[in-house]
């Protein structure tokens, strides 16, 4: 497993649709690998293809914040949101591709999703609390929406300015990573 760097906002490539996976080769599964490696050392709770450069529709998460508890990663491939919820839920919400930034933000309270898996086959789950709003935010990703076009214009232009000025700070320095995240 390798750590890839995370593209920090705003990047272009942040705003691109992805391209669904054809089919799952030993380079998705590699890329899964890696994906998952990058989110824990992060530390996150998901993460999508783009946001380590790579455009193509595939996200990881593991919502388990428990210590003690066994982490339960999850690999979706060409993800679908089959059902939403109208019940809404609302929760602060951050972004590994936007760091150090938190916004509430209001989206279904459940939602069913239809996934292919590593193993080739077609998964399906209904996800509810923490697990709905990263499944949500992660499938953001893949069409090119990041948390923060959910907020007004004004909070957002603040996020973006805080960010650029975190990059030029990066560059500068020549740092890679953020060691507060």
């Amino acid at each position: 497993m390798t750590l890839r760097p995370i593209l920090i906002h705003p990047d272009p490539r942040l705003k691109k649709v992805c391209d669904p996976v054809p089919e799952v080769t030993d380079e998705i599964r590699k890329l899964a690998d890696d994906m998952l490696a990058t989110m824990y050392d992060a530390p996150g709770i998901g993460l999508a293809a783009p946001q380590v450069g790579v455009m193509k529709r595939v996200f990881v998460m593991d919502c388990v914040k428990e210590k003690d508890a066994a982490p339960e990663p999850m690999v979706l491939i060409n993800p679908e949101v089959t059902w939403g919820s109208e019940e809404t839920n609302v929760y602060e919400e951050g972004c590994l591709s936007i760091p150090e930034q938190y916004a509430e933000v209001t989206r279904p309270a459940e939602v069913r999703m239809r996934w292919l898996g590593l193993d080739g086959q077609t998964h399906e789950e209904q996800f509810d609390g923490l697990w709905a709003t990263c499944a949500q935010h992660e499938f953001d990703h893949l069409n090119g929406k990041l948390f923060i076009d959910y907020l007004g214009p004004m909070k957002r232009k603040m996020i973006t300015r805080k960010m650029e000025k975190l990059k030029r700070e990066r560059a500068r320095s020549g740092a890679a990573k953020d060691p507060i995240l």
